[in-house]
């Protein structure tokens, strides 16, 4: 079967008693950075505004933030972005009561018939995901022609050489579209092109070499030293890699550092908001986007990511939600997102990427 959207059904205002609400009321912010008081705070479902008798989607929403009318449209704005004058939506009902409206029922879902009580109900290492490989995979190959496919990940793919060459392959297949990590998955895969080891261990026999633990270090100065990845790569002649594939098919890949950072590399974000803004910029355009064995980078990217995208046409479709993780804790940190928005899958990332990338053909 061809995979296929889920239409989204937007609110019936006037069949749900809602057409004669009070618009919702809006006050300035006296001071850059701080909301007025009883703000109402956004979720990753579609919210609605009732504003001069006419109800508005926020467009392009984000958990935790506030709804800011400009005069045209709600712009959806993180506290520190605020700046005094900013019309800010008050109220903290979600009914319509006071021109707020939370829709979570826009896209229809089949629920499996079953008993109240059954095993097996969250995700775990027993559960079964087979199933979800074969829909991942349909998805993909949809969001490749339609969509635009964030993916977030840890270091742990640049310890392994397969895992290297299948995402490298999807990338130069196409099936990437932004990359988010941070400074340890950037440095190791370039490490692993540049020395064939991750700290020091070969990325296939993982036997550890003579002063290895220099590598990753001895990486991050050349690159540095070359003032960019670009002609790091271009200097010392080097063709694969995750990193390698993303300059070559001009990917974008956002760095975001933190406090235990080595170097860090030329291009990695220091200041964490600054960072924050690169990642935000594409989980904006986000369709589908998969997270894979970094905790903190999972839930940072899902407090970013609504459950729908309003696309350039207008349609309103859902965001899928992948988290990947041998951690049980992990990929269960986000259940309460929605099932629409949110699918846990615990295994070694490294199998993952290598089985689905086969599941591709690549």
């Amino acid at each position: 079967m061809a995979f296929s959207l889920l239409s989204y059904h937007a609110p019936d205002f006037k069949g749900l008693g809602l057409a004669e609400k009070p618009d919702a009321v809006l006050r300035s912010v006296l001071k850059d950075g701080v909301a007025p008081q009883g703000y109402h705070a956004m979720s990753i479902f579609p919210e609605y505004f009732k504003i001069n008798g006419k109800w508005i989607l926020a467009e392009e929403s984000r958990m935790d933030c506030v709804a800011v009318y400009d005069g045209a449209a709600i712009q959806v704005k993180e506290f520190r972005n605020l700046k005094r004058g900013d019309q800010v939506v008050i109220g903290r009902t979600e009914d319509g009561s006071e021109g707020i409206f939370l829709w979570a029922e826009g896209f229809s879902e089949k629920k499996s018939a079953g008993d109240v009580f059954a095993f097996r109900q969250q995700r775990s290492r027993e559960t079964a995901f087979s199933k979800d490989y074969d829909d991942l995979k349909e998805l993909l190959e949809y969001e490749k022609e339609h969509g635009y496919v964030v993916w977030v990940m840890g270091p742990a793919f640049s310890f392994d050489a397969g895992a290297r060459q299948a995402f490298s392959k999807m990338i130069a297949h196409g099936y990437v579209d932004a990359l988010l990590a941070g400074n340890a998955l950037a440095t190791h895969d370039l490490e692993g092109a540049y020395l064939h080891t991750a700290l020091g261990q070969d990325i296939y026999t993982r036997e550890n070499v003579h002063n290895g633990h220099y590598n990753h270090l001895d990486t991050i100065n050349r690159v540095n030293e070359c003032g960019s990845v670009a002609d790091f790569l271009n200097k010392e002649k080097i063709e694969d890699g995750i990193i390698y594939q993303c300059e070559k098919n001009n990917i974008p890949y956002v760095l975001a550092g933190s406090i235990r950072d080595d170097g860090p590399l030329a291009p990695v974000f220091g200041n964490v908001y600054e960072a924050q803004d690169a990642m935000r910029k594409h989980v904006k355009k986000a369709t589908t986007v998969i997270c894979m064995a970094t905790m903190l980078h999972t839930i940072a990217v899902g407090n970013m990511t609504p459950s729908y995208r309003v696309l350039e046409d207008g349609t309103v479709r859902q965001v899928y939600f992948y988290c990947v993780d041998i951690s049980e804790f992990t990929v269960n940190k986000l259940s309460d997102r929605g099932s629409l928005s949110s699918r846990g899958i615990v295994t070694n990332v490294q199998d993952f990427i290598v089985k689905l990338s086969r599941e591709l053909g690549l």
